[in-house]
């Protein structure tokens, strides 16, 4: 049995528009247009980010100069076209088709979402009426939240543990400097056209907008919901700018041996404690802490945040012990994972995957400076 949400706590508080800077209470209306206008000012500057990402790719395409540290492997050929076309087809449309219609089962059997209230769901919900009070005055709230996190965790979840477990072992077994890239200093064209794909089908109602938006933009973010995945799809292309010199500085202070431990926690750390906030914090939480962050309500609970700092703790410990590191890389692991659960906590949401990462490799940094 899914344990019923308290519907009552959403509808008699404030609910924080941390994008508009507003506050209005379900009874008003006097905010009813801050999300659409916040969601087009969020689709507006992804655009203007990733048509600028797309110029300085067709710059070094056309000209054939050295992009350097961020700007390499922007050649165009089969080999990339087929990589990024079968990626495409696997994992946006195959993989992102069945996690909505997962979702979309869900909402309707536990849930008890009716074709209707599907359909408003699924939708940009920028252009056709939704009222995210109204819905949760008729369903309950902690069983969407535990839809929206089956869903939005299974689907994204699963491919990035399994990809991080091999970058694991290949680092392990091939530690060379460039590996503390991880492998972002090579995805610029794919970044691209992810970004252009999640642009391409932000309002659309349809088939392409249901794969890439459909299990992935939370019920909860209500009109906010496909500009909370934008801005994290279009943060994920930012990390190339910030990790690979951090990446650089790593591999000039740290010994070899130590770089697939530094991957785990940067990365590994990062991807467990922020999956295992919502699992836990949808599960058996209750939403009291008010945040900031892209969606109509903006809550998080404190079982989640605990369970952020043990997670990522657990597996910092882990990986100490079976790489038999020094004892100062326990204290190390304290830090990270205090540090990765005051980010997820205390960073706007939607933007947490980006300050999770980051905060830790530079802590990773300062460790290195310190010790090695």
């Amino acid at each position: 049995m899914i344990p019923e949400g308290d519907n009552v706590e959403a509808a008699e508080t404030p609910e924080t528009w941390a994008i508009a800077g507003t506050e209005r209470s379900s009874e008003t209306d006097t905010a009813g247009d801050a999300p659409p206008a916040a969601a087009r000012r969020i689709f507006l500057a992804c655009l203007l980010y990733a048509s600028g990402a797309a110029l300085v790719w067709l710059f070094f395409a056309l000209t054939g100069r050295d992009g350097g540290l961020f700007f390499s492997h922007y050649q165009l050929d089969r080999e990339t076209v087929v990589r990024i076309a079968t990626s495409f087809a696997i994992f946006w449309f195959g993989w992102g088709w069945l996690w909505y219609r997962l979702k979309r089962m869900l909402l309707r059997r536990v849930v008890g979402l009716s074709e209707q209230e599907l359909a408003e769901n699924f939708a940009s919900r920028m252009g056709t009426p939704f009222d995210l009070s109204a819905l949760l005055a008729r369903h309950s709230e902690r069983r969407i939240r535990i839809v929206d996190m089956i869903t939005r965790r299974g689907r994204t979840l699963i491919p990035l543990l399994a990809g991080f477990i091999f970058f694991y072992f290949h680092i392990s077994k091939d530690p060379g400097p460039e590996s503390l890239a991880f492998g972002i200093q090579d995805n610029f064209l794919d970044a691209i056209v992810l970004c252009a794909a999640m642009l391409g089908s932000y309002y659309s109602n349809g088939f392409v907008g249901r794969v890439f938006y459909g299990a992935h933009a939370r019920i909860m973010d209500g009109k906010l919901g496909r500009a909370n995945a934008l801005a994290i799809g279009t943060m994920w292309t930012l990390f190339k700018f910030v990790m690979i010199p951090i990446g650089l500085r790593l591999a000039a202070v740290f010994p070899p041996d130590t770089y697939a431990a530094l991957f785990v926690f940067i990365w590994v750390t990062y991807i467990v404690g922020d999956a295992l906030s919502e699992i836990v914090g949808a599960l058996f939480g209750r939403q009291a802490l008010r945040v900031w962050g892209i969606g109509e309500v903006n809550r998080k609970s404190v079982a989640g945040t605990w369970a952020c700092f043990l997670g990522s703790l657990a597996v910092c410990v882990a990986v100490v012990l079976a790489r038999h590191l020094p004892l100062p890389w326990l204290g190390l692991a304290v830090v990270v994972s205090a540090a990765n659960t005051a980010t997820e906590l205390l960073s706007p949401r939607g933007t947490d995957d980006f300050t999770m990462a980051t905060t830790s490799a530079l802590l990773c940094w300062g460790f290195g400076v310190l010790v090695y």
